[in-house]
């Protein structure tokens, strides 16, 4: 009986410079006030909760709701920890524990700003994999903004 390999199964890789030194960047990553201005799909998304345990072994608990009042809940575990350069955390949906994947973001100075490399392998099969590049995009979109945000406070 054959199985399928997490390398067989699609992977999702994002990559996005932003106007922002590798710093501001990581804090939006790690720091749960800063989460709350860009994590989740939809600009209309309101955060409910953003805990992070900053250390190798440390738990992560983010919960958001969408405007149609669908309330989302993703947690995991950080794996690898680079400060400013390096975050690798486990991602799982809170009603779907047996279903987890490995995300990676890596940050690199880009000229003024950052180049941020998001990859998150494995998925179950492609229809997950695309709703997960269309959440993750979605925040991204808002991550620009809240970084701009927090240079001008």
């Amino acid at each position: 009986m054959a199985t399928d390999s997490p390398r067989s199964r699609p992977s999702l890789l994002l990559v996005r410079t932003y106007r922002a030194p590798p710093e501001k960047v990581w804090r939006a990553w790690t720091e749960p006030e800063a989460l709350k201005h860009w994590i989740g799909p939809d600009a209309a998304n309101e955060v409910l909760v953003a805990e992070v345990d900053l250390r190798v072994g440390g738990r992560y608990r983010l919960v958001f709701t969408t405007p149609d009042g669908e309330q989302h809940d993703a947690r995991g575990v950080y794996r690898e920890i680079v400060p400013g350069r390096k975050l690798v955390f486990t991602w799982k949906w809170h009603g779907e524990p047996e279903i987890e994947s490995l995300v990676t973001v890596t940050l690199e100075p880009a000229g003024a700003g950052t180049q941020m490399r998001f990859q998150q392998e494995p998925f179950v099969d492609e229809e997950s994999r695309r709703g997960h590049e269309s959440g993750w995009n979605g925040a991204f979109d808002k991550l620009g903004p809240a970084l701009a945000g927090e240079e001008r406070q």
